[in-house]
């Protein structure tokens, strides 16, 4: 494919990620050509949750207080209960997302990732979704919340669950290659 080959993706994760919401993610974004770095506030590796246990281990491209949003095209935020209640308890990575979000460039967020995008007070009158769980959080974010497979508004994308990821990645790399969306 390679419609990717020039655009730099930061994955920004904690412990507990959910393994497929990473995984595929990453695999789409580097079959179309990106280069993707794992960014999070621990260095060395971190564990994936994997459905009900612990699953893999990935490794960490860079620490968060080391990584600039401004090398980045695009950020994505990968679910799972406990990574996404970690970050968004961390101001730096609050900090990290918000630059994304300041910037217009594409942010992509999947089932429990959109918690952190809660933190940076930014997604008052944006559309989105999320796990149903998030619902009202997001709505009293200011946010217009939809229960749909995957939601795109102005650079943003998010879906709700692991079997919305085939329409999240597809969607999240069109958003990608179209680069730096400025206010509607």
């Amino acid at each position: 494919m390679g419609t990717l080959s020039n655009k730099r993706v930061a994955v920004l994760t904690e412990e507990g990620f959910e393994q497929v919401e990473l995984t595929s993610p990453v695999e789409a974004l580097r079959y179309a050509g990106a280069t993707v770095e794992i960014i999070s506030p621990k260095s060395g590796r971190i564990k994936a949750w994997d459905k009900t246990n612990w699953g893999i281990e990935v490794d960490v491209d860079q620490e968060l207080s080391e990584a600039r949003a401004d090398d980045y095209d695009a950020l994505v935020l990968p679910g799972g209960v406990l990574n996404p209640d970690k970050l968004r308890q961390n101001k730096e990575a609050v900090a990290f997302a918000a630059s994304f979000l300041e910037e217009g460039k594409p942010v992509a967020a999947i089932c429990h990732g959109p918690q952190t995008l809660i933190e940076t007070g930014m997604l008052k009158g944006r559309k989105l979704t999320s796990y149903p769980s998030l619902q009202t959080d997001l709505k009293n974010a200011g946010a217009h919340w939809v229960d749909e497979e995957v939601v795109v508004d102005n650079g943003l994308v998010t879906s709700r669950r692991p079997d919305d990821l085939p329409a999240f990645n597809k969607k999240m790399i069109e958003e990608i290659a179209e680069g730096v969306h400025s206010e509607a």
